[in-house]
């Protein structure tokens, strides 16, 4: 048997993890032969093709990023013609199943061709923002905050030598999971998400009562925050790939200046971006992804194509892939106005 893989969508820690555990079990107990498609949909599009064994993934488990490319290239952009492309190339290299490591659009995308057109296909979600429906957790969220939690200690000692307030920009373009999760273990004292739009009077508020105690504030937003009556701030760049999302910039800046201007409090920011989804993975997210590549491929074996494995408690299980395409995981209100707390 012949199984394709491919990654697509943002890069996150822990997706040669996968790659690893369907390629060791894949060859080693079922004896199949793997072929990884490069740069995501593109490679199945184009009959771009490498080999996948097991010298292949040797060294890659704390390797960040994928060994097999990603792009947020859309199969069904050119319609027809896209999936009839694909098939060809599947039946050109002999590919009898297909997993895909992704995100929601990704997933979506595999989900389509399994239902409409057949194409044997199994899913392993992944992001690092962790706001996939179908799973409890994601791999690459945990190595995210842990990266974001390590910035905002360093930035607790900076802030209080020079009385500044801090604002710290983390992932989060419509959920704020990096950002609670990070900025409750981090010590932040203002987290604002997604979900909630802040009221920027009383942000200033909780700074102004930070002062009061002689401690310098810490402010962490997700990127896709905004304040009450606003929008999330665009990109820079409207020349975004037109088949991903355009990117969003500039909530961390412009929070930064409205503090400053109306506490009087000198204020400072820190864009983490593209930093908290690159490098090596945490133990966590190896354990997580090394998992999803065996039970991948043991879906593959067991012919339960249309399924992605999704984390449920601590167990692994078999779900369909349209659950991908549900809406997105949200922070819950009850969870935000737990940590809200330590606010001010």
């Amino acid at each position: 048997m012949r199984v394709g893989v491919l990654t697509g969508g943002g890069d996150c820690p822990g997706i040669n993890a996968v790659i690893r555990g369907i390629v060791r079990k894949g060859v080693q107990e079922y004896g199949y032969e793997l072929v990884g498609f490069r740069d995501g949909w593109r490679g199945p599009l184009e009959g771009d093709v490498t080999r996948l064994d097991i010298p292949a993934v040797r060294g890659t488990l704390p390797r960040g990023g994928t060994i097999l490319g990603s792009s947020r290239t859309d199969p069904f952009q050119h319609g027809e013609t896209g999936v009839r492309r694909i098939r060809e190339n599947l039946a050109k290299h002999e590919i009898d199943a297909l997993i895909t490591i992704g995100g929601r659009n990704t997933l979506g995308a595999a989900a389509r061709l399994h239902e409409e057109y057949g194409v044997p296909c199994v899913g392993v979600p992944k992001t690092v923002e962790n706001d996939l429906p179908a799973t409890d957790h994601t791999f690459g969220f945990d190595t995210a905050v842990n990266i974001a939690t390590e910035a905002i200690d360093r930035l607790h000692t900076t802030a209080e030598s020079h009385m500044r307030v801090l604002v710290v920009e983390v992932m989060g373009r419509h959920t704020g999971w990096v950002a609670i999760r990070s900025g409750l273990a981090g010590g932040a004292n203002v987290i604002l998400i997604p979900e909630r739009p802040f009221d920027l009077d009383q942000v200033c508020a909780w700074v102004t009562s930070r002062f009061k105690a002689s401690y310098a504030p810490i402010v962490v937003v997700a990127e896709g925050a905004a304040p009450v009556g606003g929008d999330p701030m665009p990109g820079d760049d409207d020349e975004s790939d037109p088949s991903g999302p355009v990117p969003l910039s500039g909530i961390g800046e412009w929070l930064a200046r409205e503090i400053e201007r109306r506490t009087g409090k000198e204020a400072r920011t820190t864009v983490l971006g593209h930093v908290q989804r690159g490098g090596t993975p945490s133990a966590f997210d190896r354990w997580l992804a090394t998992r999803c590549g065996l039970h991948a491929i043991d879906c593959v074996h067991d012919g339960a194509y249309g399924q992605m494995v999704a984390l449920r408690g601590t167990e692994l299980v078999r779900v369909p892939l349209a659950e991908a395409k549900a809406p997105l995981k949200t922070v819950d209100p009850a969870l935000y106005d737990e940590v809200s707390v330590f606010f001010g």
